[in-house]
């Protein structure tokens, strides 16, 4: 039986990558968009002979207008290291059509997510490498951290190694990248791909119901919007709370706080249906391990997205929560008197 106490985490570092790991090899990175604009631009600095593999659109013209060649997807397919970016759902199509028919043997395709990987919904040649370099921070985060200096984590792994150099592909990209100046965390892709959508799906949906539901009930009780929208997250006390997770630990953060905010947390929390929400994220779990999201996902994909169509409406739309936050702006903008304009606040 495994004793869940003793980690079995292995944490690469700087002083874990190889000398000139990726001297005299090509890095292709495919697809333009955030992350990947990220990585070929701190994989150039770092020395690394970049080119991008992109379609012709804006994302394309960007990449020409900072400096990178920019091919087809399956010109750059042929390249040493073949660095795979693209939205998860678009891989499996463009990796058939595009991507496999023209890897050399020997060659390495290393991918930005475990999800296709982890879902059996491609499948790489038996002749190349592959390897897994999984930022855990958004594009333009990472990139500022690594312009800065400093690092973010990721998770990385070989999921094959045919040439014998896999692992040192895979350090020179993670160390390229800025990576192991934090760390990176060592895992396969199915466990990356599983954490990855789990936290987002428990995780993420409870934090994001949790807030919507509470500026609902507290707005009908007549707390005024902006106070909530303020209270939540704009004052950016939440920021200095999750960093505290960070820098002290989840438990001892709580040090940081009141003994009223304390007691109110710890006793509400204790009247939370625990086993319905634990019994509700094994289903997720399940439901994520056993493949039954990324097929629904895909199905999403093919019908034309409907239901992130529905949530960028959302997202893009008018609402109470949105209209707190435009008003909250404009009371601390430089060149606001402090009175709102429709009243005080």
């Amino acid at each position: 039986m495994t004793n869940p106490n003793s980690s079995q985490v292995r944490v690469y570092r700087a002083a874990d990558a190889p000398p000139g790991a990726l001297a005299g090899e090509s890095v292709a990175v495919l697809g333009y968009g955030h992350l990947g604009r990220t990585a070929a631009l701190n994989l150039r600095d770092s020395g690394a002979k970049v080119r991008i593999g992109n379609r012709e659109d804006e994302y394309a013209e960007q990449a020409r207008a900072e400096g990178f060649e920019v091919v087809p997807i399956t010109t750059a397919a042929t390249d040493d290291v073949v660095y795979v970016l693209l939205p998860d759902e678009v891989i499996p199509a463009v990796f058939d059509s595009a991507i496999a028919p023209t890897l050399r043997a020997g060659s390495a395709i290393a991918f930005g997510s475990g999800y296709s990987l982890a879902f059996g919904l491609i499948h790489p040649p038996e002749t190349i490498d592959v390897l897994l370099v999984a930022p855990r921070m958004a594009g333009s985060t990472a990139r500022n951290r690594y312009l800065q200096g400093h690092g973010f984590w990721a998770c990385v792994g070989v999921e094959a190694d045919r040439s014998g150099r896999a692992q040192q592909r895979m350090l020179g990209l993670a160390d390229g990248m800025g990576v192991l100046r934090a760390g990176a965390v060592q895992m396969s892709a199915k466990v990356e791909a599983t954490l990855d959508l789990f936290i987002e799906q428990t995780v993420g949906s409870v934090l994001g119901m949790a807030i919507m539901m509470a500026f609902e009930v507290a707005r009908d009780a007549g707390i005024p919007a902006e106070a909530l929208v303020l209270e939540m997250y704009m004052s950016g006390e939440m920021e200095a709370v999750f960093q505290a997770f960070r820098e002290s630990g989840f438990f001892r953060a709580s040090e940081d706080h009141g003994p009223t905010a304390v007691f109110g947390g710890i006793t509400r929390s204790l009247e939370m249906d625990r086993e319905a929400m634990a019994e509700s994220f094994r289903k997720t779990l399940e439901d994520i391990k056993n493949g039954g999201f990324a097929q629904r996902f895909q199905d999403e994909a093919r019908n034309g997205y409907p239901m992130l169509e529905f949530a960028r409406a959302m997202m893009h739309g008018g609402s109470p929560i949105t209209e707190a936050e435009d008003r909250i702006r404009h009371l601390t903008s430089p060149d606001s008197s402090g009175a709102s304009p429709g009243g005080s606040a």
